[in-house]
């Protein structure tokens, strides 16, 4: 199982780019970005607050490192066009030299589309607006030329050059919701979801339903998980947060059998976020050498 790093986008830059570079040297698998433009409050209210732009942030992380694969988690279709997605997603992965990984999503917070005047749109036609736009990503891509005809989108005779290095690029979607599910299990290369094993257990057997249903082998997606890290919390006080199905709390054991569970159920890939990690710098920088020094080398 592989291990990545998600720092929140209000973390100042320079400290996102020294943890890019530690995650470079010490063997992390991907560094996933939120694409967000403030902070989410689960309604049209703001909080003030630094987001930095996951587009502008990603060049400058290829650009300081040479192994870590990196991408979005996860660009909302609601509101990127596919000509803009496609067409950064290539030109960054030349950048890094094949190590680009475009993840989307139909899009889903409820402030930002209010502030900036973008729709969101009712959920049947906002996963409508996505099913046309992961095709043509994926069509623009790999076609020499994409025509597409659409309730959403016209395009045609349209390029994308150059090519991504990988061929095809990976696409991720990070999504629970049953049709989401078959679009993912028929045009991405990967799947991810949210949850502590539990709930990722219930979300996984969903994927795998949905890969059969559209007769897909699941076992030629990559799916990855992530949940909230409270390294030595408060296991009762967590118990009883909202957020409790998506968060892992205790001890180096604790989370080595919590990580081992995920394995268990069949997740390639364990983000792991910072948002808990610590309020300084220091301490999130030293929660992921706990990490890679103590925890990942003893999941089974």
């Amino acid at each position: 199982m592989k291990f990545s790093i998600w720092p929140s986008p209000a973390r100042p830059a320079q400290e996102v780019l020294d943890l890019a570079r530690m995650g470079d040297t010490d063997g992390w698998y991907c560094f996933w970005y939120a694409d967000h433009y403030m902070e989410n409050t689960g309604d049209e209210s703001f909080k003030p607050g630094p987001v930095h732009e996951c587009w502008t942030i990603l060049p400058a992380i290829a650009a300081v490192t040479e192994r870590i694969r990196l991408g979005p988690l996860v660009s909302p279709t609601s509101v990127h066009h596919p000509a803009l997605l496609a067409n950064r997603a290539a030109t960054l992965d030349q950048l890094s030299n094949g190590r680009f990984v475009l993840g989307l999503g139909a899009g889903w917070q409820i402030n930002e589309h209010q502030a900036y005047g973008i729709e969101l749109e009712a959920p049947g036609k906002r996963v409508s607006r996505f099913e046309e736009s992961i095709q043509i990503v994926e069509s623009l891509l790999v076609n020499d030329r994409t025509d597409f005809h659409g309730e959403f989108y016209d395009f045609t005779d349209a390029p994308c050059d150059p090519k991504p290095v990988q061929s095809p690029l990976p696409i991720t979607v990070g999504t629970g919701s049953p049709r989401m599910l078959k679009i993912a299990a028929r045009h991405a290369t990967d799947w991810n979801t949210w949850g502590a094993p539990p709930l990722a257990a219930d979300c996984h057997a969903a994927f795998v339903a949905a890969c059969e249903s559209v007769d897909v082998n699941v076992d030629s997606k990559h799916t990855s998980v992530q949940a909230m890290f409270f390294l030595d919390g408060d296991v009762d006080k967590i118990a009883a947060s909202p957020m409790a199905d998506r968060s892992i709390v205790g001890s180096n054991d604790q989370i080595i059998d919590a990580l081992g569970q995920y394995a268990a159920i069949g997740f390639d890939e364990v983000i792991v976020p910072d948002f808990t990690l610590g309020a300084t710098a220091e301490a999130r920088m030293d929660a992921y050498a706990r990490f890679r020094e103590y925890i990942i080398p003893n999941v089974s």
